[in-house]
């Protein structure tokens, strides 16, 4: 079992002498975690589907206070810079701004999942909602969220394997990616 960050996806990213992987932030995007595992035992491959389920997580939440955004006002009777009339000259701009959205939504996991405000924290299914997966492939594949607001900050990828994910017998195999985002 080897785990990555795809390079193609996050160019200039790379692990250092200290076992830490750094994500180089090249504007707001992902950055991809590639992995291979070991292909399972014949008796655990279900019409060429290997019964295998990669889980994904982090320490890393974000957590969204105030947005902000601009833009341009037209009038309805414009001057337009074509003679073709389809380009019009903007007459000023309007800026909207939305405060407290950490009420509206919950902080966001940069695996890709949310703790709902009334989650059910003694319900069974409770675990398969914390984490994101990947599952029957030997290839798995997770983006990450990565914005400018990370920059300089240090973050571990969880991740965990679960050979065979129906019933019988099962092996977990866990994993940490360190990451600095520069």
């Amino acid at each position: 079992m080897h785990f990555y960050v795809d390079t193609i996806v996050s160019p200039g990213s790379y692990t250092d002498t200290n076992g830490y992987t750094r994500v180089k932030f090249r504007g707001l995007n992902y950055f991809t975690i590639q992995g291979y595992l070991e292909e399972l035992h014949p008796d655990y491959v279900v019409n060429k589907v290997p019964l295998i389920e990669t889980q994904y997580d982090t320490d890393y939440w974000v957590v969204f206070d105030t947005l902000q955004w601009t833009i341009p006002m037209y009038s309805y009777m414009s001057w337009f810079s074509d003679r073709q009339f389809e380009v019009p000259f903007p007459v000023g701009s309007r800026t909207y701004t939305l405060k407290e959205i950490s009420q509206l939504h919950p902080p966001l996991n940069i695996a890709g999942y949310q703790i709902p405000k009334r989650m059910c924290w003694d319900c069974p299914y409770t675990p398969t909602l914390l984490g994101t997966y990947s599952k029957y492939n030997y290839a798995p594949r997770q983006q990450f969220l990565l914005d400018n607001e990370m920059v300089g900050d240090t973050a571990q990828l969880f991740i965990r394997v679960l050979f065979n994910n129906d019933s019988g017998f099962r092996i977990t195999k866990d994993t940490t990616i360190n990451v600095i985002f520069e």
